[in-house]
């Protein structure tokens, strides 16, 4: 059975949220099954355990911005 063009351009714009929704599934199933999740808050890598306690694990810290710089190679 062939797709055509729109049927599949329909089918990749669910990616994004079947992702998302496949994600909070398993943190959710992950936290009930009693182990602790780890996420990303304000910059923080952050233990979430099934009691609800949330224990920062990391600080991360800000990204560097680097100036774009360009080199010509001289010819031989």
């Amino acid at each position: 059975m062939a797709l055509t063009e729109q049927a599949l351009d329909y089918l990749e714009k669910q990616i994004p949220e079947l992702a998302e929704q496949a994600t909070r599934q398993a943190y959710w199933q992950t936290l009930a099954s009693g182990d602790s999740a780890y996420v990303v808050d304000n910059g923080n890598i952050v233990e979430v355990k099934p009691d609800g306690t949330r224990t920062v694990v990391k600080v991360i810290p800000k990204p560097q911005t680097v100036q774009q710089q360009h080199y010509t190679i001289p010819s031989v």
